[in-house]
This record gives structure tokens, C-alpha cells and sequence, in this order.
């Protein structure tokens, strides 16, 4: 799977860093830095993570292709 953050809508609420540590990692106190192939292992993380955003700023999947700039 692969996954995208559009930065322009990303607020640092950071539950996406609490749900899925391993992909996700906040950079300073609002940098945003993440893994864009997210690890087998970790895929279901990830999808509650981007479920969890308020802002819906993750995508997932054929999402990336098609709803990613």
C-alpha cells in the first residue's frame, strides 16, 4: 500500500503519529514526516490512522493516484 499526506491540509493534530508510530513521525513541533510504502505489517494501522485524521489529509491506495497532486 501506498500512502500520501497532503501537507496543505495536515493541521499536527498528530493522531496519525499515535496510531501508526512506525510510518508516521512528527519532524519539530508541526513537521510531518512519513513513510510513502507503508510496510505489510502496518497497513491496518495506517488505515486507522487516516480514518482518525480530522481533516481526512491521508491518502491510501488507488486514493494516492487519483487524489494526490
Amino acid at each position: 500500500m501506498r500512502t500520501v499526506v497532503d501537507l496543505t491540509r495536515c493541521q499536527g493534530y498528530a493522531q496519525c503519529v499515535f496510531l501508526a508510530p512506525q510510518v508516521f513521525e512528527l519532524h519539530g513541533e508541526e513537521g510531518l514526516l512519513y513513510a510513502t510504502a507503508v510496510p505489510e505489517d502496518q497497513v491496518e494501522r495506517v488505515r486507522q490512522a487516516a480514518a482518525a485524521c480530522p481533516v481526512q489529509a491521508i491518502l491510501l491506495g488507488e486514493e494516492v493516484s487519483t487524489g494526490a497532486r
